[in-house]
């Protein structure tokens, strides 16, 4: 069974569900098909072009993301054959055009990835306007779409270009459902623990981890141990960049002295 990743507001439907992050699952008109897909090779294509299902790819981009290092002699041949199981196994209306192709799906689809990027743009709307419980939800599905992974064993280039856009996406979830959690108060508390936690460790340099553990700590009554996560951030980029905290960490360790 998919996981349920829908999030109320942002208009997800059962009928054509597709899973990118983790292992690959594919609901298409109700009817799941990706035990269908021609090999890993098939599964690799289908993945790119609902990856760039807003707009068409040319025959030379596919080649490339099917074998970004060297291409066998017959490739083309290749991706003409794996074509055509795709558009038997999908429909053929869902993939138009012979030289570009672009994937066409229902309207109201659900991509795990689309819905992690639409996460986080809600999330970060909602903080603008100081809306900490409309931050929660959407900052959330981000987050656990973002935790997933991409296509382990797989390195070719779009392939990490997609990953290292899903570190960013679930770090600034973090980020955000962390703060607007302190903001919250209460036992939500206990998750910005575990969000500023998961930050210092997913990106140790980047101090927003340190000063939301920080705020976290002193606000549980405990601002000594909140000076001890700045000396452990002020080490860190001491001994590894040269340089100091910036100045709203400083600030920021001045309130909790």
């Amino acid at each position: 069974m998919l996981p349920d990743l829908r999030c109320p507001n942002l208009g997800a439907t059962l009928a054509t569900r597709i899973q990118l992050c983790g292992s690959l699952a594919l609901r298409i008109d109700d009817r799941r098909v990706e035990s269908e897909l021609p090999g890993r090779l098939g599964r690799l294509l289908v993945v790119y072009l609902v990856a760039h299902r807003q707009r068409e790819v040319p025959r030379s981009g596919l080649l490339s993301a099917l074998w970004p290092d060297d291409a066998p002699a017959a490739a083309d041949t290749s991706l003409s054959a794996l074509l055509s199981k795709i558009r038997k196994t999908l429909g053929p209306e869902r993939l138009e055009g012979r030289t570009s192709l672009r994937l066409r799906l229902p309207d109201g689809a659900w991509v795990d990835l689309e819905a992690a990027r639409e996460g986080l743009h809600r999330a970060e709307s909602a903080f603008a306007r100081g809306d900490w419980f409309g931050v929660y939800g959407p900052g959330r599905v981000a987050q656990h779409v973002a935790t997933r992974g991409f296509l382990p064993g797989e390195n070719a280039p779009w392939v990490v270009e997609v990953r290292a856009a899903l570190d960013e996406i679930h770090v600034r979830a973090l980020e955000l459902v962390g703060a607007a959690c302190v903001e919250i108060g209460g036992s939500e508390q206990n998750t910005a623990d575990r969000c500023a936690r998961r930050l210092v460790e997913l990106a140790p340099y980047r101090e927003s981890g340190y000063r939301l553990l920080m705020r976290v700590l002193a606000s549980r009554g405990n601002p000594a141990e909140g000076l001890l996560v700045y000396d452990e951030l002020r080490r860190r980029l001491h001994e590894d960049l040269g340089v100091a905290p910036s100045l709203e960490t400083q600030a920021l360790h001045r309130s909790l002295l």
